[in-house]
């Protein structure tokens, strides 16, 4: 059993002016720390539910994503900005430190905050949402762990997300 380490988170939100939903995670896998960016973890299904959603070739280069994301008006982070965690298990997640959405929230135009699984939306609600007074929608995980939810239930509940953009 691998044991519990303190970490900061190591990637930077994307976003620009022109964002308009917010997406958020918990805090990224070791994959995605290994490979530098989010969702890295080859058997997430974010990216290619995203780009399903999108209509757009599934992105595999980091400037690929980057681009995908601010190409649909779409920032993404997470809610943590560090914690003390056991691999990649939020449900090993102690010591939580927010993550500060308010220089996203001042420079773009978000009209909803989403979040990835219910972790992401317990972060949010217990750190963010009483700072930043905006609901956030629920969505399910596009973790491998969410293994009872098929990309094709995965894209149904994510389409709402299609509504802001």
């Amino acid at each position: 059993m691998d044991s519990s380490v303190h970490l900061d988170h190591p990637l930077a939100p994307v976003y620009n002016a022109a964002s308009q939903i917010l997406i958020l995670g918990s805090f990224p896998s070791v994959r995605s720390r290994q490979s530098g960016f989010y969702y890295g973890h080859p058997q997430n299904r974010f990216w290619p539910l995203l780009a399903r959603l999108l209509q757009e070739a599934r992105p595999e280069t980091i400037p690929e994503k980057q681009a995908l994301l601010l190409r649909h008006r779409i920032a993404l982070w997470d809610t943590l900005a560090s914690c003390s965690i056991k691999g990649s298990r939020d449900n090993s997640i102690q010591d939580a430190v927010p993550c500060d959405l308010q220089p996203i929230l001042r420079q773009a135009a978000i009209r909803q905050i989403f979040v990835n699984g219910r972790a992401a939306a317990r972060f949010y609600q217990r750190y963010q949402q009483p700072i930043t007074g905006l609901t956030a929608v629920t969505l399910p995980s596009t973790s491998p762990a969410n293994a009872a939810w098929s990309l094709d239930r995965l894209y149904e509940a994510w389409r709402v997300i299609l509504r802001y953009l």
